[in-house]
């Protein structure tokens, strides 16, 4: 059983980004992923301006921006009344370093952080293996999982789960996840249709209390991403029986759109305890779960991988105290619980179920005062937190 410095559990992108920023460091690391390969369905998909300069400090920022696009508008869009309010991150110009976000199906960001990993020769990724156990000592941690050829384990100093809201590292701690799941279903689909020949957006918020919908372009070849929320109580089994009534209601010119892939899911609202257990460090999903109505679980991940990888970096080199680690733990569940998970509930019910008028007209002030633009679109600065060393 050879040991490395740091397991990595999850392969999505903040587990893999906080692999390579750890080879990057000079660190042995191992990645376990349970799935055969990278996860393919519908997933996070843009990337705020603000997790950018990150991105670029791990060197896969330029990739992404090939592999994707960048873009600065969006609209909310009145469903009922066909208004559109339309803001543009373009009065961040000579502000931030990356006035702009980037479009790019999660999936394919972590295709890119894996192709960086590999290159620096300090890694290795094991697909099909799946954490059943954790076990931990006074100098390290045996992780025991289950793979194709039977039960292994794997011996590290440190462990970082990134596995998600179902997370095995979490569960095998003995860890709660206290929160609540919101009651209705949710759709994610990923369509091809010519949204924007309609007068949309690249990003659109479609504000309905019936056909409120998440509405944006994947890439290039016209996928778009369309999420919609059907009732509680419904059977997940008729949702393509169900699927074109919704798409016949809300698409704007014909009704010929090809649906490429699908995924249903529930939202919650939840959080680990605690971010640290002794030598195990959780980031992203597996430390604190959100709905994605802005875009705020994704960017609270990737602001954990951009404080963790460099804190457990320099505590395994001895330049920083274990502390460190504490503090990480105490900063992130902080920020999430106060400022990720209450802004990502009161999008989720402005967009799916309110169209409240006063929100409304305060967008509306917003989208005509340059100023308030600002602040608004500052906000998932907020959500990031200083170095730790």
């Amino acid at each position: 059983m050879t040991r490395t410095d740091v397991l990595v559990v999850g392969a999505g992108p903040v587990g893999v980004l906080n692999a390579l920023g750890l080879a990057k460091a000079g660190l042995s690391v191992r990645v376990l992923e349970a799935q055969p390969g990278v996860v393919r369905s519908p997933r996070a998909m843009v990337y705020h301006w603000a997790v950018l300069d990150g991105l670029e400090r791990l060197g896969v920022l330029d990739d992404a921006e090939r592999a994707g696009f960048t873009k600065q508008e969006y609209d909310y869009y009145v469903f009922a009344t066909r208004e559109r309010i339309s803001l543009n991150l373009n009065v961040l110009d000579g502000l931030v370093a990356h006035p702009y976000n980037v479009h790019l199906g999660q999936d394919r960001l972590a295709d890119i952080a894996l192709a960086h990993l590999d290159r620096t020769g300090a890694a290795e990724v094991a697909f099909d293996t799946h954490v059943s156990g954790v076990t931990q000592h006074d100098d390290g941690v045996t992780v025991r999982a289950e793979t194709p050829d039977g039960t292994r384990e794997f011996s590290a100093g440190w462990v970082i789960a990134a596995d998600g809201a179902g997370s095995g590292v979490r569960k095998a701690l003995g860890l709660g996840f206290d929160g609540m799941t919101w009651p209705e279903g949710f759709v994610a689909t990923n369509v091809r249709y010519d949204f924007e020949a309609h007068g949309y957006a690249r990003s659109t918020l479609q504000v309905d209390p019936r056909y409120g919908a998440i509405i944006a372009k994947i890439d290039n070849t016209n996928l778009w991403r369309v999420t919609y929320c059907e009732g509680p109580g419904l059977d997940e089994a008729g949702i393509l029986d169900r699927m074109p009534s919704f798409f016949d209601a809300i698409l704007p010119g014909d009704k010929d759109y090809e649906l490429v892939q699908y995924s249903p899911y529930r939202m919650h609202q939840r959080a680990a305890n605690t971010m640290r257990a002794g030598r195990v460090l959780l980031a992203g999903d597996a430390a604190h779960a959100t709905n994605p109505i802005g875009g705020l679980g994704l960017t609270s991940g990737l602001f954990d991988t951009f404080v963790l990888y460099d804190a457990l970096a320099a505590v395994i080199r001895g330049t920083a105290p274990d502390e460190v680690l504490d503090r990480y733990a105490e900063q992130r569940l902080r920020t999430f619980l106060e400022l990720a998970s209450p802004m990502a509930g009161k999008n989720k019910e402005f967009l799916y179920h309110t169209a409240d008028p006063e929100q409304l007209e305060s967008l509306r002030e917003t989208a005509k005062d340059e100023q308030l633009q600002i602040e608004r679109l500052k906000a998932p600065a907020r959500l990031s937190t200083p170095a730790l060393v």
